[in-house]
């Protein structure tokens, strides 16, 4: 650090945890291509991922599909152009919304969970002591909770659309008395499978992003019980500001100004 007085702490730190991020994932890749996974580990954490997040995302996105139908349909009734009320909220669930949502809520749910239990591990020294039994961390406990967030992810956010757009249509028609069959009709006028298969594919890299942020702050947490807590915080931070950032990228990318729907 000395040689690079010009760049502050703060950055220097983010930079070799970022390099750490990478290496991590080229080595899960590397033990996935040789066939060394452990995937009894891998459906357990599966389970863990989607089932105890299942609640918390389904609730959350029938909530941002309700909202969004409430501040729309009755305004659209007004003008007489109630019918684009289920398009709207399925495109906007379906683009952005449910893909953001389902990632955070489960990064709140279940990544805390992984960084702290993985940095649990690191002050105990039972990632030392896995070392020590010529057990790789990487291959033993990144990759399977990495595996279980690129599986999990992309199956969360199709239900917590469905649920979304589901309670979007029962506003609907508690706000505007809007029929179910012109809702779901809107639905499946503007909502095309290339919004779909873009939705799963954000879900898978912001599973990627989930796990690998979860995991690497564990490992490199330091000192006693008081670092567990730091590193459950940082984790969370990290894993909103990135998916965050990243969607906007992925958006640009995928329905920028060539996108012709």
């Amino acid at each position: 650090m000395s040689d690079t007085p010009w760049i502050p702490k703060p950055i220097l730190q983010f930079l070799a945890e970022a390099g750490e991020l990478f290496l991590n994932l080229k080595d899960s890749a590397r033990f996935l291509l040789q066939g060394q996974t452990d995937w009894q580990k891998t459906l357990v954490q599966t389970a863990m991922v989607g089932f105890d997040s299942l609640g918390m995302s389904v609730l959350i996105c029938v909530i941002t599909g309700s909202v969004l139908a409430l501040q729309t349909a009755s305004k659209f009734a007004q003008t007489g152009t109630d019918f684009y009320v289920g398009g709207l909220v399925a495109l906007a669930v379906v683009r952005e919304l449910g893909p953001i949502f389902t990632c955070l809520s489960v990064g709140a749910r279940a990544g805390t969970a992984i960084a702290a239990e993985i940095a649990n591990m690191k002050v105990t020294n039972q990632v030392d002591a896995l070392r020590v039994m010529r057990v790789n961390p990487i291959r033993y406990l990144f990759l399977p909770r990495l595996l279980a967030c690129m599986i999990a992810l992309p199956m969360l956010t199709i239900v917590g659309e469905v649920a979304a757009i589901l309670g979007g249509m029962q506003v609907a028609y508690w706000v505007s008395d809007l029929h179910y069959h012109m809702y779901l009709e809107s639905v499946w006028l503007f909502v095309k499978p290339y919004d779909i298969r873009v939705s799963l594919l954000k879900s898978l890299i912001f599973g990627i992003i989930l796990a690998a942020i979860s995991c690497t702050v564990g490992l490199n947490a330091k000192g006693g019980a008081r670092e567990v807590g730091l590193s459950t915080t940082k984790a969370v931070v990290w894993i909103a500001i990135t998916i965050i950032v990243a969607d906007f990228f992925l958006t640009w990318i995928f329905f920028g100004t060539s996108y012709n729907g």
